[in-house]
């Protein structure tokens, strides 16, 4: 693979993705938008788009939203719309397996539900009010942080797709 022209700064993209956390938006949402401009998106659209993959999607605490919106970044720039393209969708399918192994090897799970209990959360399948208490229990801030790195780590390495 070879790296792009405009590597994307890490740290920059990772805190980006915070921001928008601690700013109000879900899981999925600040990691998604955090990258809306190599999609070729408006940050609103991308905002939009994931939406509903918050809360381990929509509040079922399944996979973390931050782990989904790679996968959904990862397939912007990465994918296929050929189905017959197998070694595109071979190479996609390891790319996400990749980021989210490293994901799972720093916090043992990509279970929502499972990451907020490891913090002693029992979370409801309804959206909670943002409050300081709110952010100040909630260790998603990190689930965020870390898959806005993987996830400008993984595009520095080349290969992406102009939107």
């Amino acid at each position: 693979m070879s790296a792009p022209d405009n590597p994307i700064n890490v740290t920059a993209k990772a805190d980006l993705a915070r921001s928008l956390y601690l700013n109000g938006y879900n899981c999925a949402q600040a990691v998604f938008a955090a990258f809306s401009e190599e999609m070729g998106l408006e940050r609103d659209t991308a905002l939009r788009m994931a939406s509903g993959m918050g809360g381990g999607i929509g509040g079922l605490r399944m996979t973390c939203g931050a782990v989904s919106a790679m996968a959904m970044v990862l397939g912007s720039l990465r994918g296929y719309s050929d189905a017959a393209d197998h070694e595109c969708k071979k190479q996609l399918y390891a790319d996400i397996q990749r980021l989210h192994g490293a994901f799972v090897e720093v916090h043992g799970t990509s279970n929502c539900r499972e990451l907020l209990m490891q913090s002693g959360i029992v979370a409801k399948a309804q959206p909670s009010e943002r409050t300081p208490e709110y952010y100040r229990t909630r260790p998603c801030a990190r689930y965020i942080e870390l898959c806005g790195r993987l996830l400008a780590e993984e595009l520095n390495k080349g290969e992406q797709v102009s939107p």
